[in-house]
């Protein structure tokens, strides 16, 4: 994160006064004098008139990865059943970044930063998400060319995307924007009905062998590179 941002959190001062103490050559990241415009991550040192600060961990951001089951239902509205909040059970308030639809599965973040959810969510920043989806009955190339060259679905026409088959009913399918029910509704419109959908990507974090119904926080080199691309 932006230095401003690091001190800001730790208390010390406000991100305005910030710029005076860089102005004035009072703030070191692990060791060198820090410039406008520098970024820090939670494991640099960062010293203010020789005083190193911190952020309290009860001002840590949380990022949870979870392997979603089919099911639960990508809300944070206590009164629906199934809820994926209630099924974490995270010890502090956190809420998830997109959805998956009910009946789909695999991975999906949650966090309580608010930040950065519509930095992964807008579909004019082109973050990829990947999906392995199967179909009932077997995918032909015309369906993988016109799947990827983009299908009129929701009074639009979805983005180009990229599509392989893994085998004659399966697909792996790299999307850039998040429509309501998108892989579905493109496959319908070949004729073909969705029997599995999982999500096993977004951007570079991977659902990995994180087990159905499980959940961790993301790594610290994961987050960092997440954190980047924003």
């Amino acid at each position: 994160m932006r230095i401003n941002k690091f001190i800001s959190l730790t208390g010390e001062c406000s991100r305005r006064e910030v710029n005076r103490l860089i102005d004035a050559g009072s703030i070191t990241i692990n060791g060198k004098i820090c410039e406008h415009g520098d970024t820090v991550e939670l494991t640099d040192v960062v010293r203010v008139n020789g005083k190193q600060i911190k952020i309290k961990e009860s001002d840590k951001k949380t990022y949870i990865v979870f392997n979603k089951p089919v099911g639960i239902t990508c809300t944070a509205q206590p009164l629906v059943e199934g809820n994926i909040i209630q099924f974490i059970n995270y010890p502090k308030r956190i809420f998830p970044i997109g959805r998956l639809d009910k009946a789909s599965e695999g991975l999906i973040l949650l966090t309580d930063d608010g930040d950065i959810v519509n930095k992964i969510m807008h579909s004019e920043k082109n973050h990829e998400k990947e999906y392995i989806v199967t179909v009932d009955k077997p995918i032909t190339d015309e369906f993988l060319h016109g799947m990827a060259a983009g299908v009129e679905i929701l009074g639009t026409k979805t983005k180009p995307c990229h599509t392989s088959r893994i085998n004659d009913n399966t697909f792996r399918i790299i999307l850039t924007q998040g429509l309501n029910r998108q892989i579905r509704r493109m496959s319908k419109v070949f004729g073909y009905k969705v029997e599995r959908l999982q999500r096993i990507r977004i951007m570079n974090i991977l659902l990995g062998s994180l087990q159905e119904g499980e959940w961790k926080e993301i790594e610290e080199e994961e987050l960092n590179k997440l954190l980047a691309a924003l």
